[in-house]
């Protein structure tokens, strides 16, 4: 079954950026290429800061939504609270 993931990148201006993947390793290193995202390009290098998994794109796409709308601060705090899972 193919799993998606919610990720968030800190970027080199301290920034965050959120998105969603299958595959976050790859996605990552598109990232850090300058390929992925015009948004993480003029802010490398970027590193991942949160993973969640999830069974569904539909489930990964929802919370991708939710997180983009939050704060800063508290997309920070879930950074801090959950990081890496």
């Amino acid at each position: 079954m193919q799993k998606y993931y919610v990720y968030m990148l800190r970027c080199n201006d301290g920034s965050l950026y959120c998105g969603y993947t299958p595959d976050p390793q790859k996605r990552l290193e598109l990232h850090n290429k300058g390929v992925a995202s015009r948004y993480t390009r003029a802010r490398l290098p970027v590193e991942m800061v949160f993973l969640m998994e999830f069974d569904s794109k539909s489930e990964a796409l929802k919370t991708e939504y939710t997180i983009k709308h939050l704060s800063k601060k508290e997309k920070e705090d879930l950074v801090s609270k959950n990081g890496i899972i």
